[in-house]
């Protein structure tokens, strides 16, 4: 009972973040499972097992709210799952470990990048429906490989190319769900075909899933609300500073730092 309350509390403070800003959930489960000894691709895997349910209503929550820019959001989905695959092929042949020092920087760099432009006033632009291939499948790739990436790859991306934070956000978790029910699927296909030998007992993990089942459904209806409401320049400071935290904390685990 309290292996679920923790998950309870874990789940539900991960989705708000992750619904206000469009990133962390991921990251924040990842972290907490793999400190208590879970494998990565077995913390991945029950990670998106959870997501496909909270990544749901969050998507119904931003749709509601009009936060979805539509135009971004095929090519970005579409994109999202071609990576999705290629990282859970990846994740369950080798570990996972090897690409955290690249993620780490990379979100330095865009946390930077997006920090200076809140303090040059950010504008608005339109980014071109093409550019979301890219950023999509890297996103797809990274977050199959560890467990949480979509919404740090793609939303901090997309704000910092310009991008207004709530159609960014609202857009990105719209998508997340294809993208997580595709990487809930591979690992399905990766165990049931034998390839992925380390997996072991999935049923284990059961209560835990659960808890941040119960934990992220108790948010998510909220994530619409609260990115259309916070102005887009505190919001963009927000991101910013959230992915420089990420890194940092990536960057601690590496070093030995950090659990």
């Amino acid at each position: 009972m309290e292996t679920f309350a923790l998950f309870l509390f874990v789940g539900f403070v991960a989705q708000v973040i992750d619904g206000a800003m469009g990133m962390a959930y991921g990251v924040i489960s990842s972290s907490v499972l793999m400190a208590f000894g879970i494998p990565p691709a077995t913390a991945s895997a029950s990670i998106h097992a959870a997501e496909v349910f909270t990544a749901a209503a969050t998507a119904t929550s931003h749709m509601a709210h009009k936060n979805v820019n539509w135009r971004l959001f095929v090519p970005l989905a579409a994109s999202g799952v071609v990576g999705a695959i290629l990282g859970v092929t990846v994740l369950t042949g080798i570990p996972g470990e090897v690409v955290k020092p690249f993620v780490a920087a990379y979100l330095a760099i865009v946390g930077l990048y997006i920090l200076m432009r809140a303090i040059r006033e950010i504008r608005p632009r339109h980014l071109r429906p093409a550019w979301a291939v890219p950023i999509g499948t890297a996103g797809g790739f990274l977050d199959a490989l560890g467990g949480g990436g979509w919404g740090p790859i793609v939303s901090s991306t997309m704000v910092g190319a310009g991008v207004e934070p709530r159609k960014a956000i609202g857009t990105v978790g719209a998508s997340e769900f294809i993208v997580t029910c595709t990487i809930s699927a591979a690992f399905a296909v990766a165990l049931l075909s034998g390839r992925w030998e380390e997996a072991g007992d999935l049923r284990q993990r059961a209560v835990s899933v659960a808890g941040l089942i119960a934990g992220g459904l108790v948010a998510a209806p909220f994530a619409g609300l609260i990115v259309k409401r916070v102005p887009a320049k505190p919001m963009t400071w927000a991101v910013g500073i959230v992915i420089l935290a990420l890194a940092a904390y990536q960057l601690a685990q590496i070093l030995g730092i950090a659990p």
